[in-house]
């Protein structure tokens, strides 16, 4: 809607997971760059945590882009909100297995799992990695889904790992694991993404508007560190906040987004 009014190409701070708009702080490169060694060195599994809205599912979707499909078969459950049996189906679906049985649910995860081994086996036979990303992981609080996902890395062939599991979630999920040994000892990598920095906010917006097609400042001096100080760095926060703004600002006919506006929209909005 606003597009043309401020000279733009696409809407720059939509709250979705693209990897087109991945801001590369340090931390998220930091977090990108982990993520890709578990991949590639086949680690087994890692940890990704961070609070709501700093870019988690952006990482985990930017390293889906990055993954050569000739070489890695891929499963990204996004809601995770199931019991163990649902979980193992949907894992098993997303790799490819179709007409599993739907028989009584201790029958139903032997035969997932065994049929889950079988889809493991055949893509390393055909030089394949399997990829495995559980997003939002710290809804899962049945035990058993976390010994079912734990039992997934015992698929090994001479020491090497058949599939690679990766959780994200937020902060709460690093304490849920530490208290599973058994699953937290299995995790060769953890890391945490943090608020972005008053700079990397304002550097945050501008990439952005970059990407966006902004020929010019549209942002007036001093509105990153107010928009900082509105948001906490939270990159969520920060696109719903920049939106509204250049939403508003196009209905008043504004030239630029200065503090004024900054102010008027976050006092409707809950950063």
């Amino acid at each position: 809607m606003y597009e043309s009014h401020w000279g733009l190409s696409l809407k720059p701070f939509e709250n979705t997971p693209d990897p087109n708009f991945l801001y590369h702080s340090p931390q998220h490169e930091e977090g990108l760059s982990r993520l890709l060694y578990i991949v590639s060195e086949g680690k087994g599994a890692g940890l990704l945590t961070g609070v709501f809205g700093c870019g988690k599912t952006l990482l985990g979707q930017t390293l889906f882009k990055e993954l050569d499909r000739d070489i890695y078969k891929t499963a990204f459950i996004a809601n995770p909100f199931l019991n163990y049996s649902e979980l193992l189906m949907h894992i098993a679906y997303c790799l490819g297995a179709r007409d599993l049985p739907k028989n009584k649910q201790d029958v139903l995860v032997n035969v997932v799992l065994e049929r889950l081994g079988e889809i493991l086996e055949n893509n390393m036979r055909d030089g394949k990695k399997t990829v495995v990303v559980i997003d939002e992981a710290h809804v899962i609080t049945d035990l058993r889904v976390w010994e079912e996902l734990r039992l997934l890395l015992n698929f090994q062939i001479e020491n090497q790992f058949l599939l690679t599991l990766l959780i994200l979630g937020q902060p709460e999920l690093k304490a849920m694991i530490d208290s599973n040994k058994q699953f937290s000892q299995r995790l060769a990598v953890k890391y945490h993404l943090g608020p972005l920095t008053e700079q990397e906010t304002k550097d945050y917006i501008s990439h952005r508007l970059n990407i966006a097609g902004a020929s010019e400042t549209l942002f007036a001096q001093g509105t990153a560190k107010l928009i900082y100080k509105k948001t906490g760095g939270i990159p969520r926060r920060i696109n719903h906040l920049c939106d509204l703004a250049l939403f508003a600002g196009f209905g008043k006919n504004s030239k630029v987004i200065d503090q004024d506006l900054i102010n008027e929209v976050s006092a409707d909005v809950e950063c």
